[in-house]
This record gives structure tokens, sequence and C-alpha cells, in this order.
């Protein structure tokens, strides 16, 4: 049998570089760090199954991955399929099973050397996979498969995995093997025992060796190629594979890197292709091979040099290896250039405060070219107004439930729209929306504070812990550079705490930064004010800023931005309650600043009507159509500025 080194080229094209397939499960992993699990109080919620990690980490470095699973017609199977979509995998082959539930793992982090888990997978759904599941034609389009130990445990999914392997192979396709053993899922030990590596038994053996023939890449610890060889002797487990097969053979070893053997087993590890790992800090080791098989399927798939992939491999799960979870620590291809690029890191690699700002802003879900946002977050605005028209401040939330109404009006699903809403009379208002596709943002603060202060609880993390992941926070602060030191310092005390909190509880930031009233302002005042922000470490995902009408001033908080965070999304532009022809200016000399992308405009949209409606002059769809009609205008007229941007470069 050839080696992998030899396989033959393609000679058509295929749709796809590498379907896995196999288990796919959703993680919950312990969130308090070096305990029992007995005592953890609370867990995070993430993708995982081996092959489905692999998928992720893949797509997440450039490959084009897709995945062969059953899920339950459940929520967490739900979870799994949007959760793959996000990461780019093609989820064809992603099958809804009505009868049996998603299968869940949950994890704990106990110390450097014990992880302890439970799978739940009595009958879940992706053990129950069978050759009826196969979407032929669309494995006939990829160039590899990949293939997962604990799947050859059952019968059904071991037919599967094997009739994959086959169809991948006779259309010109490699068969890649993860060994990926665990023993508690061969019914080998206690339930309780799911971190355990390795029990010998001669029956796994026997079963796993039935794939060898049809591999052309085989990835295993030294454990797994003692079960797949049949002896504990590593050396003898190679020489008993080599002797089945002659895929390329890849042992990882941990910190110590990985040894690869293209050919005959030599007569020591040491004549192997050796590659070294990383040293680095082991906070997790749960997930660290599906990110070492992604690394090195990057590069062996693109035909690059065995010592690079092995490179890209050893990187990939180092990296993996110093952070909580397993898909969401995968890096991206961005991440990993650069961690290579790296002439010296600390051992504690999330210590890394570049390295894990290029991983959240490259993980980030969506990409936003556009984004227009009706802001009726405002709180304070709305007790005056009440009190002013006597009305009942029990109306507050029916209206912004109509401002979403607004918004679906002119959006039609459209996700460059969005809404910012506050929890305290937008909660009716935030719950509805949360099967749209819309971009929407909470404020944090206390209106009108200065210096800045949070709403709610005192610990922002607290307060944030209790938000959906996809709510951005925003957190408008009324700053000038050259401030008091005592109010500077007492601000940036505040954002640095919550940007802290946000990147902990995963939510994106908006900093809406306002020059407080009478202090002076020239083309340099809000630049300097960012870049002050910036030198402090904080990196919002978004700016909300003033309109101005200066292009100067766009070009220096342009160059701020950029200089400091080029992965930052960028700046919407708030209203300041302005006349509507005044913001249809400020439109005009922001448009040519590419880091501008929209607008978050409010009382220029809804103060009139709401007034009118509160005061029972308007009813309720007359409500929805006149902010429609005011928020299509600003969006039509920020597309036309920015269109004639367009059409005036390309002149």
């Amino acid at each position: 049998m050839a080696s992998s080194a030899q396989s033959p080229v393609q000679t058509h094209p295929k749709s796809l570089d590498l379907i896995a397939i196999g288990r796919s499960s959703v993680d919950l992993y312990g969130q308090q760090i070096g305990g029992r699990l007995e005592d953890m109080a609370s867990f995070a919620k993430y993708l995982g199954g081996s092959p489905t990690n692999t998928a992720a980490g893949g797509a997440r470095l450039g490959l084009r991955t897709g995945l062969v699973t059953r899920v339950g017609a459940d929520h967490m199977g739900r979870f799994i399929r949007e959760e793959l979509e996000r990461e780019g995998v093609d989820v064809t082959g992603v099958v809804s099973d009505p009868d049996r539930l998603t299968a869940l793992v949950v994890l704990g982090i106990r110390d450097r050397e014990n992880f302890p888990l439970i799978f739940y997978r009595e009958n879940c759904a992706d053990m129950a996979l069978d050759v009826g599941d196969l979407d032929r034609d669309w494995l006939r389009h990829t160039g590899a498969v990949l293939i997962n130990g604990t799947h050859l445990s059952q019968p059904q999914a071991f037919a599967a995995s094997v009739a994959a392997a086959r169809l991948v192979k006779e259309n010109g396709g490699r068969v890649v093997f993860d060994i990926d053993y665990r023993p508690v899922l061969w019914g080998l030990a206690g339930r309780d025992r799911g971190e355990d590596r390795f029990v010998a038994h001669e029956g796994v053996t026997t079963r796993l060796r039935e794939v060898l023939p049809l591999c052309d890449l085989i990835v295993g610890t030294e454990e797994e190629i003692h079960i797949l060889g049949g002896v504990t002797d590593t050396l003898a487990a190679l020489g008993a594979i080599r002797a089945q097969t002659g895929a390329l053979i890849v042992c990882k070893q941990g910190a110590g890197g990985c040894t690869v053997f293209p050919g005959a087993i030599p007569a020591t590890l040491a004549e192997g292709v050796v590659v070294p790992g990383f040293p680095v800090e082991v906070f997790n080791v749960l997930g660290a091979g599906d990110a070492f098989m992604a690394g090195f399927l990057r590069g062996w798939l693109r035909d690059e040099p065995l010592e690079r992939c092995c490179a890209w491999a050893n990187a990939c799960g180092a990296i993996v290896v110093s952070r909580h979870g397993c898909a969401p620590a995968m890096p991206t291809w961005p991440e990993l250039e650069w961690f290579l690029a790296q002439p010296s890191l600390p051992h504690r690699l999330r210590d890394s405060a570049e390295l894990e700002h290029i991983h959240w802003a490259t993980t980030r879900r969506h990409r936003y070219d556009e984004l227009t946002v009706l802001a009726v977050d405002h709180r304070s605005q709305f007790e005056d107004l009440v009190a002013e028209l006597g009305a009942d401040p029990a109306r507050i939330p029916l209206f912004k439930a109509l401002a979403l109404r607004a918004v679906e009006t002119v959006a039609g699903g459209d996700d460059r729209f969005g809404l910012l809403l506050d929890g305290r009379y937008g909660f009716e208002a935030l719950a509805s929306s949360a099967d749209d596709p819309y971009w929407i943002g909470r404020p944090i603060e206390v209106p009108k504070s200065r210096p800045l202060v949070f709403e709610s609880s005192a610990d922002v993390a607290t307060e944030l812990a209790e938000w959906p992941l996809h709510h951005v926070v925003k957190c408008l602060v009324f700053y000038h550079p050259d401030d008091a030191a005592d109010m500077r310092d007492r601000q940036e005390r505040q954002l640095l705490r919550l940007f802290d909190a946000c990147r902990k509880t995963r939510h994106e930031l908006l900093v809406e930064m306002i020059v407080p009233a009478g202090l002076p302002v020239d083309a340099m005042t809000v630049a300097r004010g960012i870049r002050r922000l910036y030198a402090l470490g904080i990196k919002p995902d978004w700016w909300k800023l003033e309109p101005v009408t200066d292009p100067e001033a766009w070009r220096n908080i342009e160059m701020a931005v950029l200089e400091n965070d080029p992965y930052c999304r960028g700046v919407v532009l708030l209203g300041l309650s302005a006349p509507e022809e005044e913001l249809l200016a400020s439109f005009q000399a922001a448009a040519p600043s590419g880091i501008v992308k929209g607008f978050a405009v409010g009382r220029t949209i809804f103060y009139d009507v709401a007034r009118g409606w509160l005061a029972n002059r308007l009813d309720d769809e007359q409500v929805v159509a006149m902010m429609a009609g005011k928020l299509k205008t600003l969006v039509d007229a920020w597309r036309q500025a920015r269109a004639a941007v367009t059409e005036g470069q390309k002149a």
C-alpha cells in the first residue's frame, strides 16, 4: 500500500477538503478550576466530540470541512448545527434524529494531570449513525474523510464509517484514522472513569485493525498506538500496525511534540521524523489532540512537507492546552501564523494579550460591512417623557416592542440591521428578538453617569453572566482625553473592568464615547481619546461616536483604530437627537471612512413618535409606520452616501 506521501494527485476538483464522521456532542465544561467535578457549580456550553472539534478546527484554519453525524431533534442538536454553520462547517451530513437525544459530556479541570469527565451517551443520536445516513454524492466530492475509533465500537456506526471510507477512497480521496480510544465508550471502564486513556483489550484491537487497509494517515497518542498495535511497547505496536498498512503514522507525544513514520518502522523512535513541541503551561489537555489533527491536516491535505505539518499540529495543540474548552479554543489561521512568528512567548500562554485578542477577534461569528441600528435603549429620557406627560410608565416596554416591529418592517430579516435595547424597559422586546437575525446591543451604564457607574450589580461580570451571548454590551462614557486626572482614572478603571468582564463572559463590547459638553474639541480630540484607551489595553469590538462633519477628524479616528486594532469591527454614528438634516450631512462626511459601518440613532427617529403615542395621539400601527419610515430614510441616505464614495473611487 502506498504511503500518504505517495498518494495519487486528484484528477478532479473536490468541493470539500475534509469530511469528518463520528461523534458530536455538547460539552458542559465546569467553570471552577482545581476541584472535584462534584463541587463544580456552573458550566460553560461548547461544541464537542472529537471529529466535530476537528471539523471546526480545520475550518478555522482555512480548510473546507464537513461533518457526518446525528444529533437529536432537540435544543442541543440545534445548538450543534448552528455552531457548525457559524464555524463554516458544511452540515449536509448532519442528520436530526427524532427518537434520540443529543449526546452530552460533563467535563472538569482538576489539576494538570486529571480532567474528570462523564459521557452521557446512552442510546444517543450520534452513536445511532448508520449507512443510510450517508449522502454518497456529497462524500464523493471530498478530498479526504476522517474516521474515528470511538465510532467503531458500535456495529451500525462501524458500518457507516467503513462505507464512507471506501466511497471516498474509490473516488480518489484519502482516508484519515484518528484512533481516539476512550475505554469507557467500549464498556471497559466505570462510567465515572471517562478520563481513562488505556485499557488493553484484544477485541478492541481486532475491531480497530479492520479499517487499517483503507487508511492513508493514522494519528494517535502512544496509548492509542498501543491499543491499535495490540502491545504496550510502542515500537512493537508500530511494527504491528505497519504490517497491515502502508499509511503515514503520526505518534502524538504531548509536550514532546510528535514523531512521524512515513515508511518502515526504525529501530528507535528517534529515527522517525521527530518534530519538537512547544513548552507551554498545561491548563487543559482535553481537545488538544483534535487541534493537533486539524493543524496537521491543514498541511497534509495541501501536500506541505511533513515537518511543517507537524509544526502546525504541535502549535495548535499547544494553544489549546492553554485554554478552557475544546472547540472554542481551536486557533484560527491568523492566530497560528502569529504564534509561529514569535521569537518567544510566555510559558503561561493565555497571558499573551495579543494572542488572546487575535483569537477573540478572528472567531467572532459574523462580518459586518454595514450596520444600521435603531437605538431605543434610553431609560432616563423615557422616564422624563412619561413624567412630563403624566403617562403610565408601564407603557414604556410596550413602546419598545413597537420599535422592534418597526425594525422588522424595514429589515425583513436583513442581518445588517440592529437594535439597542435595555433590560429594564426593553426586556420583552429583547426576548422577542431572540429568534431574529438582528444585531442586539444592551446598555450597562447608569444613564448620564460621570464618572462612569454600572447599572445593577457592583460586579459587572456577574451581571453579564446573565446576558445571552449574542447581546453586545454597550457602554456610554462621557470622556475627554484631557479630563482631570482623578476623573480620567476613575473612568478608565471602570472601562478596564468592563473590558475584562466582557472577554471573560464572551460578550462583544461597544464603547460609546461622547465628549462632555463645554469641553474643547478639535480634529484630534476623539482620536486621542481612542488612542488613550487602546494604550490601556482596552480593545472594544465596536466604537459608537458622535457625528462630525470634519473629514480630518474622521481620518484621525480611522488611523487611531486601525493602527491599534486592525480587527476592530468598526464605528457606528450616534445621533445625539440631531435633526435629520444634520445627520444626513454627517453621513456624507463619514462615508469615505471605511471604518464607519453605519449608525445607531435613537431620538431622531423615536422621540416625537413616542411623545405622540404616550399622549394617545397616535395608535400602535401609526407608531410602527412612522418609525419605520424615519429609519428607512436614514438607511437609504447612508447607503447612498457610501455608494457615492465607491463610485467616486472607481472613477
